[in-house]
């Protein structure tokens, strides 16, 4: 398994990357092993959501990647705090992603939610789901929703 270069070999690495015209960002895309950085996910939320947002996609786009579950959610409170979730599929208990989420927001003592984000091949947030954001963060919280590739989508508001 090839290791990432740090300290001086990494910037020299950088450095040649830079001579062949990439901008400073772009080299450092690139991975070390000399194959170039595929765009993706990233590119495509850098020039649509803020920070903050993007983080939230990304949150829940590994959830559902590391769950191997249908969706993937993430929700953050009004101080900043993030909620991670999955699709719960027991035989006695189903719960979509984003509603399991914010059932963990309000465990952990949230009191209102900023914004939410759902990963998932679905073209629409459920009604349901966007119920139980607007229980507590009200009908102007935005929900984002993403396709499986972290590409975003519509967003709508919890009303």
């Amino acid at each position: 398994m090839a290791h990432l270069a740090r300290g001086p070999a990494r910037r020299d690495v950088l450095r040649r990357r830079l001579r062949r015209g990439r901008s400073p960002a772009e080299a450092a895309r690139e991975r070390v092993r000399g194959r170039p950085y595929a765009p993706g996910m990233t590119d495509a939320l850098d020039a649509a959501l803020d920070p903050e947002d993007r983080k939230l996609i990304t949150l829940a786009r590994a959830a559902r990647a590391r769950n191997a579950v249908p969706e993937g959610a993430a929700v953050r409170d009004e101080t900043g705090r993030t909620y991670v979730a999955g699709t719960v599929a027991l035989d006695s208990l189903r719960l979509s992603a984003l509603r399991t989420a914010v059932a963990m927001a309000v465990a952990s003592g949230a009191t209102s939610l900023e914004a939410a984000a759902v990963v998932s091949a679905a073209e629409a947030v459920g009604d349901e789901d966007r119920a139980a954001v607007r229980d507590l963060g009200g009908p102007a919280t935005p929900v984002l929703l993403a396709g499986p590739d972290g590409t975003p989508g519509p967003v709508v508001t919890a009303g």
